[in-house]
């Protein structure tokens, strides 16, 4: 008999937080005036303060990623394992849809989808793919190969360049830092988000599901939850102290003690790094563990975006790119739309603003989404009969 699911609303919380925590940074490359110039993280151009701007916002693909797998499982408990299989492929391939086909779009505004961005949709519909393929053997070999794939991708590191059609496929599965591949002479495809070692999160989330069964209690689970946290932060510091294995680019001393801590916290997330997935999931999941027990207004307002996530990520990329737009016109009346040294419409490469413009924009921008987020919550909560909900 199938298990009736709960909520956990630790979850919602954590993954509200980081959806709030991502609109900085997709705010940030259409608004900041260096965003299309400039790398926030390249320690010889940039300020503390533009590079915590862009290195918060790492947290959020991969708890974002852990916590989808995580969900798979509490999910999986009101289904029986080809029925949760069969959604997951199907929801997968869905969403592999939705980025080339969707976000491709909001992402440009060019209807002749010259550039195909394959981010982190592409990244998360394929591991749901294997994951609903793994499941149909056990749960140990969702364990055994997540484990495989999270503490060891970083090996694929050396292996000799490739190139042309077999190097796309070869950098999209493993090391993709950013891989284009020729469509034809006027369209081409753009991977960010290596597959595999992002298959390797979802994987360990979906395994972390065990401590969300009925039978485990609160206690337990927070137990499990530092516990494994605080080793994944062990592990952080222990690999980025010896700079011997976990990121492509160790760090180094640099021109005073700032700069040095921000070297040290510069871990690579093109292609997605050991290290960077360890303080990343590391925290989220002391965070997990924090909001278990919290429940007050802001925990209430920020879950409204993590109950709805696939909206929310979907619609505030509109927005952004909406508010763009009209800015644009504003600003820059009479300036083409196209720019040849970007790849969005309406946003050339010396538009934008400061810094502190960029967060003003940010919170207009989440706080424009709360109602909509919030009757799309209520309105799937009446009609949970509906299939297709499920997939959105």
């Amino acid at each position: 008999m199938p298990v009736t699911t709960k909520r956990f609303a630790a979850i919602d919380i954590l993954r509200g937080i980081i959806m709030v925590i991502m609109a900085l940074d997709h705010v940030r490359d259409y608004f900041h005036i260096d965003a299309l110039t400039g790398n926030p993280v390249d320690l010889t151009t940039t300020t503390p303060a533009l590079f915590f701007t862009r290195w918060i916002t790492h947290f959020c693909a991969p708890i974002f990623v852990f916590l989808s797998g995580l969900s798979a499982y509490i999910s999986s408990r009101n289904k029986t394992k080809a029925q949760m299989s069969a959604f997951l492929i199907k929801r997968g391939l869905w969403l592999i849809i939705v980025e080339i086909v969707v976000m491709s779009f909001i992402l440009t505004f060019n209807p002749y989808y010259n550039i195909i961005f394959l981010l982190v949709l592409w990244a998360i519909g394929w591991s749901m793919v294997v994951l609903g393929l793994l499941i149909r053997l056990s749960y140990k070999w969702v364990l055994c190969v997540g484990l495989l794939l999270f503490f060891g991708h970083n090996i694929f590191d050396h292996l000799p360049a490739f190139t042309g059609t077999t190097g796309f496929i070869v950098n999209a599965l493993i090391t993709a830092p950013r891989t284009v591949l020729p469509i034809n002479s006027d369209h081409l495809a753009v991977s960010s988000y290596a597959i595999l070692p992002w298959l390797g999160i979802m994987l360990l989330g979906y395994a972390a599901g065990y401590f969300y069964r009925t039978e485990v209690t609160r206690l337990q689970r927070e137990r499990f939850l530092i516990f494994t946290g605080l080793c994944l932060l062990f592990i952080f510091l222990l690999l980025r102290s010896i700079n011997i294995y976990g990121d492509p680019s160790p760090w180094e001393p640099q021109k005073n003690g700032v700069y040095t801590l921000l070297s040290f916290l510069n871990v690579t997330k093109y292609p997605v790094s050991l290290q960077f997935s360890c303080i990343t999931v590391g925290i989220g999941l002391l965070l997990l563990a924090f909001f278990e027990t919290k429940a007050n207004r802001l925990t209430r307002y920020v879950s409204v975006y993590g109950r709805v996530p696939f909206f929310y990520y979907v619609f505030h990329f509109l927005l952004i790119h909406i508010v763009c737009v009209l800015l644009f016109f504003i600003l820059t009346p009479g300036a083409p739309v196209t720019d040849p040294n970007s790849p969005f419409l309406f946003r050339p490469v010396n538009f934008g603003f400061s810094l502190p413009v960029v967060y003003i924009i940010w919170i207009s921008i989440v706080a424009a989404m709360y109602y909509p987020c919030y009757r799309y919550d209520r309105y799937k909560q009446a009609n949970k009969q509906k299939w297709w909900l499920s997939y959105l």
